[in-house]
């Protein structure tokens, strides 16, 4: 099914920490073209159970590359699919409303069994991913549940994966070397590129797959709202598009206990005693376009731009936005 390769050159050695070291690239063996790096507890202990796991019909999950407007895609797809419940969405925090798959594979937590918990979810079960399609459920393609890609810029995803990996893993290397690493495919979840455009691939060719940019969402909630509730199958009059409207705005979003995160941070802060957060760190950071300008040299920005011109895109019509 899998060859798992363990990586350990000079790049990724740059960017491990003592929360996240032992890395792989775990590769497809029926196309070696599709891999992804990932750390060996993944591999060895959640990589088959998630590849076999039990798809519904009625499943709704949401994917994206790390850092690329997950949480607030989450809280607008849950609450677009139950009928705009706003009191469970502010008494239940979204990791239990909406679980991470594979985080038990990626993060030493103790009593995390994320695997189990999306099994136990109630239907319609609504499930979270950052894996490319050749690591998901073989069933999401028998079955074909629904499922909602979120892109975004990969500088603006650069710099808030830089940050995650300061905050929340204990990195204390330089952001040069996180940038390369970045730009080398070297860090969790790598590669950026093929990822996406996997799933624009599969957006074309399949009507249960639904394709978002961050960048439109930022410009136009109120149009992309009704893109997944289309999508969804649902209908809302304008009050409720409003009311929706201002619960996912980004103020609202960072201070909503439910989905900034917050007690994850603090149960990091405790297991993890080598990890220094940041006083003033907040899981949901700036949410801005653009926002790279303020972190990036211009040798840094030529070095993206670079990046994001795979040579595969043009052939299939796919562009990032800015």
């Amino acid at each position: 099914m899998f060859e798992i390769v363990e990586i350990n050159d000079k790049i990724i050695r740059k960017v491990m920490t003592s929360a996240i070291s032992d890395y792989v690239d775990i590769i497809d063996k029926n196309n070696s073209k599709n891999h992804c790096v990932l750390i060996k507890k993944y591999a060895h202990t959640c990589a088959e159970n998630i590849k076999n796991f039990k798809v519904y019909d009625d499943d709704i999950w949401v994917v994206t590359f790390p850092k690329s407007g997950t949480t607030w895609t989450q809280e607008m797809v849950w609450l677009i699919n139950n009928n705009l419940d706003y009191e469970k969405a502010l008494n239940t925090d979204l990791q239990t409303r909406f679980p991470f798959i594979e985080l038990e594979g990626i993060i030493e937590l103790p009593g995390f069994h994320t695997i189990k918990n999306c099994e136990k979810l109630q239907r319609p079960r609504h499930i979270k991913s950052h894996l490319p399609p050749f690591l998901l459920p073989n069933q999401l393609w028998t079955i074909k549940p629904k499922i909602i890609y979120t892109c975004r810029n990969p500088k603006d995803v650069a710099v808030s994966y830089y940050h995650h990996y300061r905050h929340l893993q204990g990195y204390t290397g330089t952001r040069e070397d996180f940038f390369n690493a970045f730009l080398e495919d070297k860090v969790l979840h790598s590669p950026m590129n093929e990822n996406v455009l996997e799933f624009w691939k599969l957006s074309k060719e399949n009507k249960n797959v639904l394709f978002l940019f961050y960048e439109d969402m930022k410009r136009n909630l109120e149009l992309e709202i009704r893109k997944v509730a289309r999508f969804l199958r649902k209908k809302y009059n304008q009050d409720q598009i409003d009311k929706l409207f201002e619960h996912l705005s980004f103020e609202s979003m960072k201070k909503n206990p439910m989905c900034n995160f917050e007690e994850n941070v603090n149960f990091i802060k405790k297991i993890y005693k080598h990890v220094t957060i940041n006083e003033n760190f907040q899981f949901i950071r700036e949410g801005e376009i653009g926002s790279y300008k303020k972190e990036m040299n211009e040798e840094e920005i030529r070095k993206f731009d670079e990046y994001m011109d795979y040579f595969e895109f043009k052939e299939h019509g796919f562009e990032y936005k800015s």
